[in-house]
């Protein structure tokens, strides 16, 4: 009966107007003895795009890979979580409360420019000393998970690019704030630096064109971030320090500009693959309200910064994703970074008192 039935159906379907059935669209209806329009049966992975997907089966069934940071479905799953616009709140997580709060804006200060704002772009250089830097704090308080995926990358990149080179590597640029970028372990060294020395020819006006290096406006980063630099104005700072003496930190920002009318710390970041979520960006949005809070208590800095921005650039020069971070959600980022932070101050009061005299 049920045969029956599905044959009257198919043959139906096959009658009815503006309805064709073409060989390579062909849906099939099936049971276990019987294929409507018995048509050669297709090898769904001939379609695959192979070179495509080639580095990505290298990468998952050899262990001796090439150097780069977590880039299985399954270590984004553990370090960014699921892809998705809401993030679902962890039970428990999101109901802690900062036990000393501190406001990331400050009062006394405006988000609107005045005369004593600085005409050229500050740059303060980041004093190396014992007070922890924002990095530090959100490395020393990751899950157990992102730690093994860490040390897993770390390991290769060692390899890669030996004990030396990796020392280099990871004392130069800040690179803390990029060790999720998925690019080889030179590459990223290289063009990460170069990325943002191109990013900062370009956003500093007292450098001429003649000063620029063409070959760095010219890689797929920069054609990639394009169409945001159009919107990029103002700028306050670039590749300056920060410090938050009352909580306690350090930080090295990339810049601090007015994106579309409104004043940001922006965020340069570089990936080759796309992240149009900003859940997608892991601990970034920690990092640039750490900044942001930082700044807005800096003596260094007349001004105060109320909105963030995350940009992700990629190498084969596909529109970089922009994050914005509006005032409310740099507030609620905040609380996660004050919470953060006592669990790293907290971790560093016991291995004191566990330390022998």
């Amino acid at each position: 009966m049920k045969m029956k039935l599905f044959q009257t159906i198919c043959r139906q379907l096959r009658s009815s107007k503006g309805f064709s059935v073409e060989s390579a669209a062909l849906v099939a209806f099936s049971t276990s003895s019987y294929s409507c329009g018995r048509k050669k049966k297709v090898n769904p992975y001939e379609e695959v795009d192979q070179e495509k997907y080639s580095n990505l089966v290298q990468s998952v069934l050899s262990s001796r890979g090439v150097a780069h940071t977590p880039g299985s479905v399954e270590e984004d799953t553990l370090l960014c979580g699921p892809v998705s616009k809401h993030k679902p709140p962890k039970q428990g997580e999101d109901r802690r409360v900062p036990q000393n709060w501190f406001p990331i804006f400050n009062p006394e200060r405006s988000d609107k420019p005045n005369a004593s704002d600085p005409s050229v772009p500050l740059k303060i250089p980041l004093q190396r000393n014992v007070i922890p830097s924002v990095t530090r704090v959100l490395q020393q308080t990751m899950t157990k998970q992102q730690v093994f995926w860490l040390e897993r990358w770390k390991q290769r990149m060692i390899l890669e690019l030996g004990e030396d080179g990796f020392k280099e590597y990871n004392s130069s640029f800040h690179v803390c704030d990029h060790v999720y970028v998925k690019n080889l372990a030179r590459d990223i060294f290289l063009q990460g630096k170069r990325f943002h020395e191109a990013l900062e020819s370009i956003l500093s006006p007292q450098e001429t064109l003649k000063e620029r290096d063409e070959n760095l406006l010219k890689s797929g980063y920069i054609e990639s971030v394009q169409h945001i630099l159009k919107d990029v104005s103002g700028v306050r700072a670039l590749e300056s320090a920060v410090q938050h003496e009352t909580l306690n930190y350090i930080g090295l920002l990339d810049c601090v500009a007015e994106y579309q009318g409104k004043l940001c710390v922006i965020d340069w970041k570089t990936s080759e693959k796309p992240k149009p979520f900003i859940q997608s960006t892991f601990d970034n949005p920690l990092q640039v309200v750490a900044y942001m809070g930082a700044m807005n208590h800096d003596t260094n800095y007349s001004f105060q910064v109320q909105c963030g921005l995350i940009v992700v650039a990629y190498k084969d020069g596909s529109p970089a994703h922009p994050h914005f971070m509006d005032a409310e959600l740099c507030s609620q980022y905040w609380a996660k970074w004050l919470l953060r932070l006592e669990e790293y101050t907290e971790k560093k009061k016991n291995q004191n008192i566990q330390k022998p005299e």
